[in-house]
């Protein structure tokens, strides 16, 4: 992809974006595994534990790139990329890490814990990377400063602003609308443009839909709980 086109700053874009809605998840694990350590060792950990973090995820999402290049497996990855968008949308997200007293306790839960949760991060940036190296190396490097400084910020942001995360599932299921129609086994079904561009939309409207829909519901049911036992 061609540094100054803009398929590669769009591209760079939905990165970021999604980095934004996804890695902030991850820097609160970060925050709480750092929080039993003494002070003066939390900046260690935070730094050493991202660092960690950091490498597992270049090399799992270098190790994406290539895997999506097998037939199937774009098929495979953007319908779990929708599941992800869905997710999003209608999940209350709760933390409930323990956290190690010691320093290197607390690296390795850090390490650990953005290894289980960072195969949606992982999966989405490499999707939207379209195999370019640059891309993926990019868009991590965005991640960093995001899972060291911005988790309080990512909290506050979304809870102020909400529409934040709708915009962050829309670009998910658009990222994985890409990967479907780019899947080899099925390429020749969107040679149509309109029939292309089609789908992509009606996958985008149909997981924001579904979700906004689900978490009314969710929480129209959470009040009529707490109306109950009042």
């Amino acid at each position: 992809m061609e540094l100054l086109t803009m398929a590669f700053w769009t591209a760079l874009l939905s990165i970021v974006i999604i980095d934004l809605v996804l890695a902030g998840d991850n820097a609160i694990v970060i925050g709480l595994a750092a929080r039993n350590v003494r002070k003066e060792d939390q900046k260690k950990v935070i730094l050493w534990g991202t660092i960690g973090a950091i490498v597992i995820r270049v090399i799992a999402t270098l190790l994406v790139v290539q895997l999506l290049l097998i037939p199937g497996l774009r098929l495979v990855g953007g319908l779990a990329l929708i599941w992800i968008a869905y997710k999003l949308l209608i999940d209350e997200k709760k933390h409930d890490i323990s956290a190690g007293n010691q320093v290197w306790a607390a690296i390795r839960t850090i390490i650990i814990a953005d290894a289980m949760m960072g195969l949606d991060n992982v999966l989405a940036v490499a999707g939207a990377a379209h195999g370019d190296f640059l891309l993926v190396i990019i868009g991590l490097a965005v991640s960093v400063p995001i899972m060291v400084w911005g988790s309080t910020l990512i909290v506050k942001l979304t809870e102020r602003f909400p529409v934040i995360i709708t915009v962050g599932a829309a670009i998910l299921a658009w990222t994985a609308s890409k990967m479907l129609v780019e899947e080899p086994l099925i390429h020749g079904l969107f040679a149509n443009a309109v029939l292309k561009y089609g789908f992509e939309l009606i996958v985008i409207a149909a997981v924001v839909a579904l979700g906004l829909r689900t978490k009314k519901k969710k929480e129209k049911a959470a009040k009529s709980r707490a109306v109950g036992m009042g």
